[in-house]
């Protein structure tokens, strides 16, 4: 009796141990942004070991057979854990198409060597001091980075600036997304953002803050699909487009491709292409997207939109200028939609069937330069701006 009581406390300590160990792994994992697999892994592989020992120490099975179980699950654990990081570093040799992979640096106004497009001659408008505070999608940073460069005083205008550091007519010219932008204008932390249309939640959200978006178009863009550069596919119609991204078109076959299953991703909720994207869907269900585990916070495990990866079966969206100018992959390739290819001309005279006009949008505020301003992107230096830019004037 005392040998089997001695034998319970070992295992019972044995399991604490362990079990302390495998939760001190799970939190470490976490933190490093291991992922699902590793958790599951640590968790199973904490379990198995404590009933090995259990099995051991009441000699529930010979010790032979017991090695070899042992061993073989160890094995098992290698094989799992290598088949995981060599489809994991399959998957990563695809590249990406998302805003993570651009540097907003390269845009910045006043800094040396911008990409930020100059105007030839002196600004027809000179701002000192209360200067709006501008905000915007990723894709149109370039854009009203050119604006601030002309108006504004040559400083140092930092792009990813914290919230808490708005200040009223700080100027500040920052980029925190299409979904962040829209969040600090309903919330009055800046003046004027620069976005594509706003979402149905996001119109929701600023009527609910009792604030009322004035939207002022000052250009127009293309909205675009792309496809792996090998693929055979050149050009799809508004409706296959639609069947695509509704479920119901499922393989390249169908539309004159390989033998292929479509692999259609999509956009984050209420980003600027999310919401074009919805708008072509209206009247049809929008399917769901491929999804990805994240970590995000204290190692919390998320689903989320997949970022595209340029598979040999992929199709993804954005805009014109994002897709082309700021990402410049050659490995993807734009799609004629309805037999016409996207560019500015096609843009500008209409024939583009997925053209879409891009935004100043103010929601009132008292800053006294907000019109001014608009009204100078409206005229011939700001719209030179535009079009200099890579985007289609609204005023030709």
């Amino acid at each position: 009796m005392k040998e089997i009581f001695s034998k319970i406390l070992l295992c019972a300590f044995s399991a604490i141990v362990f079990g302390l160990a495998g939760f001190a792994g799970l939190v470490i994992a976490a933190l490093s942004g291991a992922g699902e697999f590793y958790l599951t892994l640590i968790m199973v592989g904490t379990g198995a070991l404590i009933i090995f020992i259990i099995l051991k120490v009441f000699a529930l099975v010979k010790p032979k057979p017991l090695k070899i179980l042992f061993l073989s699950f160890l094995g098992i654990c290698v094989l799992s854990v290598g088949g995981y990081e060599v489809n994991k570093a399959y998957h990563n040799s695809f590249s990406q198409v998302n805003e993570q992979g651009v540097n907003l640096d390269l845009y910045k106004p006043f800094a040396e060597n911008t990409k930020a497009v100059k105007l030839e001659e002196e600004s027809t408008l000179k701002l000192e001091e209360q200067l709006p505070r501008l905000d915007g999608a990723t894709a149109l940073y370039p854009l009203y980075s050119a604006f601030a460069q002309a108006v504004y005083p040559e400083r140092d205008y930092d792009i990813y600036a914290m919230k808490y550091d708005y200040v009223q007519g700080s100027g500040q010219v920052v980029c925190s997304t299409t979904v962040g932008a829209y969040a600090s204008l309903i919330n009055g932390e800046a003046d004027i953002i620069f976005v594509a249309r706003p979402s149905a939640q996001q119109l929701e959200d600023a009527k609910r803050q009792g604030v009322e978006l004035k939207l002022t178009p000052i250009g127009k863009e293309a909205f675009v699909f792309f496809v792996n550069s090998q693929n055979e596919v050149k050009g799809l119609s508004t409706a296959q487009i639609q069947d695509i991204y509704a479920g119901k078109i499922t393989n390249w076959q169908e539309v004159g491709g390989k033998n292929e299953k479509i692999r259609a991703f999509q956009r984050p909720e209420n980003s600027g292409s999310q919401t074009m994207l919805q708008k072509l869907m209206e009247g049809k269900n929008l399917m769901v997207p491929p999804k990805e585990d994240v970590v995000e916070g204290m190692g919390g495990i998320i689903e989320r939109t997949a970022n595209y990866r340029n598979y040999k079966n992929a199709m993804g969206y954005s805009f014109l200028f994002f897709a082309t100018e700021m990402i410049q992959n050659n490995e993807i390739k734009l799609l004629e939609v309805d037999g016409v290819s996207p560019n500015k001309d096609t843009i500008a005279g209409g024939e583009y069937p997925l053209s879409a006009d891009i935004y100043a949008v103010t929601a009132g505020g008292d800053n006294p330069n907000m019109d001014r301003f608009i009204e100078w992107i409206l005229s011939a230096q700001g719209q030179y701006l535009v079009e200099q830019t890579g985007y289609t004037p609204i005023n030709q």
